[in-house]
């Protein structure tokens, strides 16, 4: 079954980590991976309020599943809770990895960031990012958790 996914995540601080779990062939690979990636970080970068929150109402669309990358800077992020909402109002499955420990571009890893306070208070299940099979089991537990 091909899982859509949202992904949600700090753009300007982690986007060459992200790039490093989307660039693995069995994750971008619909066909191989189980699920498509609906992730926003082209667009969100360039449009103001009221276009950003339609760009991840956008993305959410068609999507079964919400993984939230948990890097050093994720919880104070401005659109995180806006994302977590929204997910939660669709009914998406719901899950946090964290990617703190994977290398940036210039080969530097962050100290582990706080968990998203709407994941927290909801009781999603939080991860360490491991390997691409991992977090397709992970991805796949979530959507079978809330339904999907």
């Amino acid at each position: 079954m091909a899982r859509r996914t949202f992904f949600s995540f700090h753009y300007q601080r982690d986007i060459w980590r992200l790039n490093q779990i989307r660039n693995i062939p069995n994750i971008t690979g619909c066909a191989a991976a189980g699920f498509e990636d609906a992730s926003l970080w082209e667009e969100a970068k360039k449009k103001g309020d009221a276009a950003i929150k339609k760009l991840i109402d956008d993305g959410l669309k068609n999507t079964s599943v919400t993984v939230v990358c948990i890097g050093a800077k994720t919880a104070g992020r401005k659109y995180i809770n806006y994302e977590i909402e929204q997910s939660i109002k669709k009914g998406n499955g719901i899950v946090g990895i964290q990617i703190h420990h994977l290398k940036d571009q210039k080969g530097n890893v962050d100290p582990v960031g706080d968990i998203p306070a709407k994941l927290k208070a909801n009781g999603y299940k939080v991860y360490k990012y491991t390997n691409h099979t991992k977090l397709g089991e992970i991805i796949e537990e979530a959507a079978k958790a809330a339904g999907k």
